[in-house]
């Protein structure tokens, strides 16, 4: 009966939807931008399964289904873009350019610190496509021969680090371009920093949007041009 239980796919929902909404109330207790609900939930979720010795594959049946909503919830970024179309089109060449710089430098200095610390040419692409939305880095990963689960951590941990430390550097680098916000914040940390950029603003999620397309569609070109 357990068994049958902890193999549901309500099981992995329910524990992601609970972890989650305890990373919500923490974040919004603390008013931090380093309590990121993401993480925190991450942080339970591996706990739970340690402390009471279940299986991940338990906890994939249910968050595999989850996986499935990613693709739409990205695809819904189209609406802040659509509203501020104007925007776009008046910014398009810095938005190009922006996206087009931001996606090359993440490449290179992956290759950069790959070369320094040694790691395998495995490693190396399996980390490319790392500041790029998790259906993109996948597909870019497996087109490439890297390992994808490598892929996906690094995604996370990109997107969680991007989404604390961006509203530090923006205030510290003094950006007030609520164009350029966009831009930087979805160029270097994709999905989940979108989400920080529609907190900080309309533009900016619309921007962080349409950036986060782009550096995906730049990425993959350099990824081949590079290796």
């Amino acid at each position: 009966m357990l068994k049958e239980i902890l193999y549901s796919p309500y099981f992995g929902v329910a524990l992601a939807i609970i972890c989650f909404q305890i990373g919500t109330f923490i974040q919004q207790k603390l008013r931090t931008p380093i309590a990121n609900p993401l993480f925190i939930a991450a942080l339970l979720i591996v706990g739970f399964l340690t402390v009471f010795n279940i299986p991940t594959a338990a906890f994939y049946v249910g968050s595999d289904l989850i996986g499935l909503f990613l693709a739409p919830a990205t695809a819904a970024l189209a609406v802040p873009m659509y509203k501020n179309l104007q925007v776009i089109k008046a910014n398009l060449l810095p938005i190009l350019l922006g996206t087009m710089v931001g996606s090359l430098s993440c490449v290179l200095m992956i290759v950069l610190f790959c070369q320094i610390f040694g790691l395998s040419e495995t490693i190396q692409l399996s980390m490319l496509s790392k500041s790029t939305t998790i259906p993109i880095a996948m597909s870019i990963t497996e087109q490439l021969g890297g390992v994808v689960p490598i892929t996906v951590v690094c995604v996370v941990f990109t997107g969680i680090l991007g989404s604390i430390i961006t509203p530090w550097l923006i205030k510290i680098c003094r950006i007030d371009n609520e164009v350029a916000q966009g831009i930087g914040i979805g160029t270097c940390s994709h999905a989940v920093g979108t989400t920080k950029a529609v907190e900080l603003g309309e533009i900016q999620g619309a921007m962080s949007g349409i950036a986060m397309g782009l550096a995906g569609l730049f990425t993959v070109f350099w990824a081949l041009l590079l290796l």
